[in-house]
């Protein structure tokens, strides 16, 4: 039996890459809010100097993945893999000290970790510390992935993956980013699995609404957006967004550019750079495509996503569906136009488009 810790402070372990970050610090300010005290594992460079070397180098190199000409899942795994190897002794060390030294009457009670850290398992029950995992994907495609350890076994995944469901199972709990009422026959279908309490406290985003999360992005949000957004009728705008990781070819590029100008909608275009292979940012696009729009469509490197979607002027999403934009456009009705390229964004593209019927799915080159 694991010791019980009594006490309100925390300790969170986020995965360096966007995606997973944001809705990390999201359920830290929750957290906060609650009156919980909270220590980010990358934040005590007094403590251990090599754990921050180490979590700033592979900061760097999941920065690396947007101007990589291999595919994003590919690199996803690598730095996976790589993550799960690298951080194992830094962080045992660190959350060693972290424990060892706490002598106040606040002790350390609990680690939060994301998922893909499944090394953190092993390493909290050789210190026994409770681990509770956060999930940043939606419950409906970790039911896909909860069957990749039999898919694997039967020979048809090459990819390991059993570490990350089998630490998962043997955690103190699980943390996710949605609400029952949207997902209720996936949550029911991991609980049967899973034999371990699991929390649905999200939509995080929501929740939120008193301390603003800290600006952790890579790219910094133009606000022009949003007063170019008062400029445009109610439910006219198409926004358009295929968040961080995503690459596309400059044939989809130049599609996506002249059916937007055909379109005659206003819209609203994050282009970040390096989302087009081989390119810095809107080199491809035709001399004058930009002027011959008279101002109907803006074209950003990024924008503050949270604000532009319950604007009055947003009428629907085109969306690489990572997670946290599929719950942010649900929770604000915005229907969505669904483009996913890999991943878990398939299945939420899936759900939005067949189940939930909030969006269409484009697929080979129609709208289903």
């Amino acid at each position: 039996m694991m010791e019980q810790r009594k006490g309100r402070r925390l300790i969170l372990f986020p995965l360096p890459l966007q995606g997973h970050l944001n809705p990390m610090l999201d359920l830290a300010n929750i957290l906060h809010s609650k009156g919980f005290s909270l220590s980010l594992s990358s934040t005590p460079t007094s403590t251990l100097p090599t754990f921050q070397t180490t979590l700033t180098s592979l900061s760097s190199l999941s920065k690396m993945a947007y101007r990589q000409p291999r595919p994003p899942q590919t690199m996803s795994f690598s730095l996976i893999s790589l993550l799960n190897i690298k951080c194992v002794e830094p962080f045992k060390e660190c959350l060693s000290r972290l424990v060892s030294d706490d002598v106040s009457e606040d002790p350390v009670s609990c680690l939060i970790t994301d998922a893909i850290f499944h090394f953190t398992q092993a390493v909290a029950e050789s210190l026994k510390l409770p681990r509770i995992v956060l999930r940043t994907v939606s419950s409906s495609s970790f039911v896909v992935f909860s069957a990749f350890p039999l898919l694997r076994e039967k020979g048809y995944l090459p990819i390991q993956v059993d570490n990350m469901v089998s630490a998962t199972k043997a955690s103190s709990g699980l943390m996710w980013n949605t609400f029952e009422d949207l997902e209720q026959s996936s949550l029911a279908s991991l609980i049967q699995q899973f034999s371990i309490p699991m929390f649905l406290i999200g939509p995080f985003h929501k929740h939120n609404l008193v301390i603003p999360s800290p600006s952790s992005g890579l790219l910094a949000e133009d606000q022009t957006s949003l007063s170019w957004l008062k400029t445009q009728p109610p439910k006219s705008v198409v926004y358009m967004s295929f968040g961080h990781i995503v690459v596309i070819s400059e044939q989809e590029f130049l599609e996506i550019a002249w059916g937007l100008a055909k379109s005659e909608q206003p819209f609203l275009w994050v282009v970040r750079p390096g989302l087009v292979h081989g390119v810095e940012w809107l080199e491809p696009l035709p001399r004058g495509f930009l002027e011959s729009l008279s101002g109907r469509g803006r074209i950003v490197k990024w924008a503050p996503q949270q604000e532009v979607l319950p604007h009055k002027a947003v009428g629907a999403f085109w969306s690489h569906n990572g997670w946290n934009s599929t719950l942010e456009s649900i929770c604000e009705g915005v229907p969505m136009i669904c483009m996913p390229c890999f991943g878990d964004r398939k299945v939420n593209a899936r759900f939005v488009s067949q189940v939930w019927k909030v969006g269409l799915q484009l697929e080979n080159g129609k709208l289903e």
